[in-house]
């Protein structure tokens, strides 16, 4: 196939997905009159995940490439499971992702429309009541190799189909007693033709209208048509929807017989969903793991939601390239969770700010510098991007620095603190270790070390070469801290398709939380929403929870992928 090349955005080109390449098909051949209108329709009974967020890039992205509309709507048919909670944290994320809708609807904005409808299907001897169990409707719909048998209601007189429609609507109708049916071919290949429900009883009270409705429609009954009310050019769903698709189509049939129009009807394009290593995309499985306090609630940084990601620290604009990178198909994939780490890394070394952080402290004393004297040392906020500016941080002579920077027999190519070798302070001057303190169990408690006055950043004595280069705190002038370390939630690559109980495949290590760490002032004053890097460590943001009295960083990912290397050691 030639490559199709998108010049819709000035000079910026890349290659169009297969959706896009579709849609400008139906621009050449002027249908919906070159009118271009997705809609994103998410149920709001749960949070989005980042599965969500490649729809949401996709629909919102068409829309905004060729000119277009996006409408949000809401998928309410089901008051059961839906929340008021669910609409606010999806505009909300919708809107963190960089997207704006262009109209905001709810499929119960339609709930009349849809009941004219099936009343209009019911005088045609389109649609009937059937009074039979769930149990029997699913056993009479018969297997992929063979076909349905029709219900004993099937063939009921029109005017008793309305009378029991009508009933289905009071409170007095009990659950599961009866449902409405259209009447399609028992006998269909598609078992979703085989007779479908489109209407059921529900009594809880919806989020919106309340008590007004006690029948609500399915989705099936429920998606096509609403695109169909809104104006949608271009229906885009993911892939399961591939053979509800000749249904769609049927129900958009009957809606233009029923308008006797024909200039107008969407059209359902599938792409292949979001599958990532070490988690879960199930709603119904993220939902358990929250009601069950398996994890902190649906914003929990190991959760693959979007405002877990973005309590964990990770960049709008690092889900939205890393969803860019793996592209759209027609065909199912997993997805690396590394990839999107990767992305995250790429795009927070452009936007971060450089503090310094010690998250397992020991004690460096500068046994030259005189006792009580203080020095204000400029930090570059950031090299990728000189416009970041510097901020400051106080050198003294009681400093912490990382454990693991010292070691008192060390190695040959151990580049760091040790006695007799010379280090470079980040930012401050050049230092030669001397020797530690250690307690009466032999630990270290205390390294000792002097400083060259000569060496401070900017001076020409620091220009002499030296291999090694540490982060540091003042002692006295530092914040403590708790840091939050986050592994793969699960334990397994693909925890859905494993067989028993999910929550056994949790990874119990998936979260390590650090006490007595410290960080400079100037990152103690970050906010959640401020990307920061620890140098030498790894990216971090402050936790939503994180204030004065008790500082809390989420680290987002480290500074390189030693995850991989961690397994194959394994």
């Amino acid at each position: 196939m030639t490559e199709i090349i998108n010049e819709n955005k000035g000079d910026e080109r890349k290659s169009l997905s297969f959706v896009e390449q579709l849609v400008e098909k139906d621009l050449e051949e002027g249908k919906n009159n070159g009118r271009i209108q997705t809609r994103f329709p998410p149920e709001p009974n749960g949070y989005l995940h980042i599965g969500h967020a490649k729809a949401i890039c996709m629909d919102f992205g068409v829309a905004e490439n060729y000119n277009g509309v996006c409408n949000l709507r809401f998928d309410d048919t089901n008051p059961s499971k839906e929340d008021t909670e669910y609409v606010d944290s999806i505009l909300n994320d919708i809107k963190w992702l960089g997207f704006k809708w262009g109209n905001v609807y709810y499929a119960s904005d339609y709930f009349q429309h849809l009941w004219d409808f099936a009343i209009w299907m019911i005088k045609q001897g389109k649609a009937y009541i059937d009074e039979q169990t769930s149990e029997q409707i699913a056993e009479q719909k018969g297997t992929p190799t063979q076909p349905g048998t029709p219900s004993p209601y099937r063939d009921r007189p029109i005017e008793e189909n309305l009378e029991l429609f009508n009933k289905m609507n009071t409170p007095d109708a009990v659950e599961g007693t009866m449902v409405l049916r259209a009447k399609l071919d028992m006998a269909n290949p598609n078992m979703h033709f085989r007779d479908p429900i489109i209407y059921r009883i529900i009594h809880t009270p919806h989020h919106r209208t309340g008590t007004k409705w006690h029948a609500y429609p399915m989705y099936d009954f429920a998606h096509g048509q609403s695109d169909y009310f809104e104006g949608v050019t271009h229906s885009i769903c993911t892939l399961e929807f591939v053979p509800h698709r000749p249904l769609y189509d049927h129900f958009i049939d009957e809606l233009q017989e029923m308008q006797q129009q024909k200039e107008y009807r969407p059209r359902q394009i599938e792409f292949n969903r979001l599958n990532m290593t070490y988690t879960v995309m199930s709603k119904r499985k993220l939902k358990a793991l929250v009601d069950e306090h398996l994890v902190e609630g649906w914003d929990d940084p190991r959760m693959p939601t979007l405002c877990g990601m973005r309590r964990r620290g990770y960049s709008p604009q690092s889900i939205r390239k890393f969803i860019d990178s793996i592209g759209y198909t027609k065909f199912d994939a997993l997805n690396d969770v590394a990839l999107l780490e990767a992305a995250v890394r790429e795009d927070l070394n452009a936007r971060s700010t450089r503090v310094s952080a010690v998250l397992n402290p020991v004690k460096l004393v500068i046994t030259n510098y005189p006792e009580g004297k203080t020095e204000s040392m400029i930090a570059v906020n950031n090299p990728e991007n000189e416009d970041d500016g510097t901020h400051e941080i106080t050198f003294s002579r009681n400093l912490w620095i990382e454990r693991d920077d010292f070691m008192e027999d060390a190695p040959k190519k151990f580049f760091r603190m040790t006695p007799g070798k010379e280090v470079r302070l980040k930012n401050a001057y050049i230092v030669t270790c001397t020797g530690c303190t250690k307690d009466e169990n032999g630990n270290v408690i205390e390294i000792q070390a002097e400083y060259d006055p000569e060496s401070r950043s900017g001076m020409s004595g620091a220009n002499r070469k030296v291999k090694g280069t540490l982060h540091w705190v003042s002692a006295d002038h530092c914040k403590k801290a708790q840091v939050r370390v986050y592994d793969r939630l699960f334990n397994v690559e693909n925890p859905s398709a494993e067989e028993g109980d999910f929550r056994n495949l949790l990874n119990p290590d998936s979260l390590q939380i650090i006490d007595n760490c410290y960080v400079e002032e100037y990152a103690a004053s970050r906010k959640p929403g401020d990307y920061l890097q620890f140098q030498r460590i790894g990216y971090f943001m402050a936790d939503l929870n994180s204030n004065e009295n008790h500082l809390v960083f989420n680290k987002t990912v480290g500074l390189k992928d030693t995850w991989a290397k961690q397994q194959v050691k394994g």
